[in-house]
C-alpha cells in the first residue's frame, strides 16, 4: 500500500502544499516545527515510505523546474520545445514553470527571481531560433542548460539542431530522385554589410555544398541565393533563378515560407510540382507544409527533442563532471510529394 501513498495525498491529509512534503521528506531546513510535524504526521498514518533511489538532481527538492524563453511560446513549430520539456518533467515528477520574456531583458530577470525563490532545481533557457546567446547573469545561480542555443564560450550544456546535417540531407534526396541542378534559397543576404549570426545561414549551405561534392556534382555558386525571407523577395529570387540559361530542376529552400512562395512563382510560370522543378523546404511548419499541394517535402526542426534533451540531462547530470555537453540533434527528411 505504502508504495502508492503520492505526496499530493500527505500534502492534504497534512495540510500543507506538495512542496512542503517534498522539503520535510528530503530534510530541507527551511520548513517550520509546526509543518514539518503535520507532514510527518501524515506520513505515518498513511504508511507512507519514500523511495530510497536519490535524486538525480542536487540542491533544493522543489520539484519545479524553469522553463525561460525569448519568444517561443509565441512561435507556432518552436513550442513543440516546451512539450518536449514537459513530458519528460511530468515522467519523472517534476512540474514545469514556464516563462517567456518576449526578449525583454526585465522580463527575464524577473521570471528567474520567481524561479530562484521557488528554488527550481534547474533551468532551461531557449531561444526561438538557433543561435549565440548572451544570458542573464542570474542564472548562474542554479543548474542550467540551453536548447537551440548556445554559449560563444560554451561554459554550459547546450542541444542545438544539426543544420550541416539537415542542409545535406535535403540536398542528398534530390540528387537521389535524379536531381543534378539544384539550386538554393538561403535564409538572408550576407551581403547587406551586418551578416546574422544565425548558424542556420551557415550550416545549411555546408550541408548543401558537401552534399554535391560528395556525389560528384560540381559546386555552381550561379544557384545560390540569399533571402531576407520577405514574400516578394522569395518569388524575386525563385523566377530569377527560374530564367537561368541552365535553370534549376530542383530548388532547396531555407525554410518552409520559402518554399510557399516558391510554389506561387513556380505556378506562374507554368511549372508543375515536382514533374518540372522539385522543392524541398526546411522547418516542417505543419500548416504550410501539409497545406501546400503537392504537400511538401521537408527537414524537421527536431524542437520537441531538444526539449526532451535539455531536461533529461538535467536529471541525469554528474556536476562538476567534465565538459559540458554541446550536442546537436538529427534533422530528420519528412518525405511528401515535392520531390
Amino acid at each position: 500500500m505504502s508504495s502508492r501513498i503520492t505526496i499530493r495525498e500527505i500534502a492534504k491529509r497534512a495540510g500543507v502544499g506538495t512542496t512542503t512534503v517534498s522539503r520535510v521528506l528530503n530534510d530541507h531546513p527551511y520548513v517550520s516545527e509546526d509543518k514539518r510535524q503535520r507532514v510527518l504526521d501524515a506520513v505515518d498514518a498513511l504508511d507512507y515510505r519514500p523511495s530510497q533511489t536519490a535524486r538525480h538532481l542536487r540542491g533544493s527538492p522543489s520539484g519545479l523546474l524553469g522553463f525561460l524563453t525569448d519568444d517561443v511560446a509565441t512561435t507556432p513549430y518552436a513550442v513543440d520545445i516546451i512539450r518536449g520539456a514537459q513530458d519528460v518533467a511530468w515522467r519523472h515528477n517534476m512540474v514545469l514553470l514556464v516563462a517567456d520574456s518576449g526578449k525583454n531583458p526585465q522580463s527575464a530577470d524577473a521570471a528567474l527571481d520567481v524561479f530562484l525563490e521557488r528554488e527550481v532545481e534547474g533551468i532551461i533557457y531557449a531561444a526561438m531560433y538557433h543561435r549565440p546567446v548572451e544570458l542573464p547573469a542570474a542564472l548562474a545561480k542554479a543548474p542550467a542548460v540551453l536548447a537551440n542555443c548556445y554559449l560563444e564560450d560554451r561554459s554550459l550544456p547546450s542541444v542545438v539542431p544539426d543544420e550541416f546535417g539537415g542542409g545535406y540531407s535535403a540536398v542528398e534526396t534530390a540528387i537521389r530522385a535524379g536531381h543534378k541542378r539544384i539550386a538554393f534559397i538561403n535564409l538572408w543576404d550576407d551581403n547587406v554589410g551586418v551578416t546574422p549570426p544565425f548558424p542556420a545561414i551557415y550550416g545549411r549551405l555546408r550541408g548543401y555544398r558537401q552534399a554535391l561534392t560528395d556525389h560528384g556534382i560540381a559546386v555552381d555558386d550561379a544557384l545560390v541565393r540569399f533571402s531576407n525571407q520577405t514574400p516578394p523577395e522569395n518569388y524575386r529570387l525563385t523566377r530569377e533563378l527560374m530564367a537561368l540559361d541552365a535553370r534549376p530542376t530542383a530548388i532547396f529552400c531555407g525554410n518552409d515560407k520559402i518554399a510557399m512562395n516558391c510554389y506561387s512563382a513556380l505556378a506562374e510560370l507554368g511549372l508543375r510540382v515536382p514533374a518540372d522543378v522539385a522543392v524541398i523546404g526546411f522547418d516542417n511548419i505543419a500548416h504550410i507544409a501539409e497545406g501546400l499541394l503537392p504537400a511538401l517535402t521537408t527537414i524537421q526542426l527536431p524542437h520537441y527533442e531538444m526539449g526532451r534533451w535539455a531536461v533529461q540531462y538535467l536529471m541525469d547530470r554528474a556536476q562538476g563532471e567534465g565538459e559540458p555537453p554541446q550536442v546537436a540533434l538529427p534533422c530528420p527528411l519528412v518525405a511528401r510529394e515535392s520531390v
